[in-house]
């Protein structure tokens, strides 16, 4: 219980709550709409899923400014504002944000892929042996099951980089289906979303999880 009291005192562990119930409600809205006789519900999950977006703080610099003016808009008190525009220009921003976010991912993912199969190379001890003790030649299969190993291996040894690349690509799922670049459903969203909060819960409640960036 203790433990529960100091996340959520934390402004980081509150809002990854809210957005767990946001995207929570969203997935249950999505499975539940095609039954006739849940409409209720579906009212109920759609209210609550919009309630706690407005008291979800959102962990970007631009954010901070679009989110109030969208939110404004929405309550009635400022009928000049282009809600739609704003939201656009959010959701572009956030994308670019995300993007950059997988690309350093990537990146880290590949060296460090690089530095397993270096340090199983040193201790094989033998140049003409692959790796991962994979004979690699030209065929596909081969070559993919050597490369599934090595993702996995580098993977394992660095779980703030799984974390946080799977916390990444479930995220930017929403801007992109926001800006019609992939189209998508609300239950895609709701999950990726709730996969994603609870990859950035794990990181507030263990901090040596969080991927540490240079």
């Amino acid at each position: 219980m203790d433990a529960f009291i100091s996340f959520t005192n934390q402004t980081q562990g509150r809002d990854q709550l809210f957005r767990a119930t946001k995207y929570t409600c969203m997935l249950l809205r999505y499975l539940l709409e095609p039954k006739a006789d849940k409409e209720e519900v579906v009212k109920k999950l759609k209210k609550l899923e919009s309630s706690v977006s407005t008291g979800s703080s959102l962990n970007l610099v631009i954010y901070f400014i679009c989110d109030p003016i969208i939110f404004v808009r929405s309550a009635g008190l400022a009928s000049g504002i282009n809600k739609e525009k704003w939201r656009m220009w959010a959701a572009r921003h956030y994308y670019y944000s995300l993007l950059l976010s997988l690309i350093r991912d990537l990146y880290e993912i590949s060296l460090q892929m690089e530095q397993v199969a270096h340090d199983r190379a040193k201790r094989e001890k033998s140049p003409s042996q692959d790796p991962l003790g994979y004979s690699v030649a030209n065929e596909e299969t081969e070559w993919l099951q050597f490369f599934l190993l090595l993702l996995f291996r580098s993977l394992k040894k660095h779980l703030p980089l799984l974390l946080d690349t799977v916390k990444n690509f479930c995220d930017i799922l929403n801007p992109l289906d926001q800006l019609g670049i992939y189209k998508s459903n609300p239950g895609i969203i709701g999950l990726g979303g709730l996969v994603s909060s609870m990859a950035g819960i794990i990181t507030v409640a263990y901090p040596q999880m969080k991927l540490k960036t240079h």
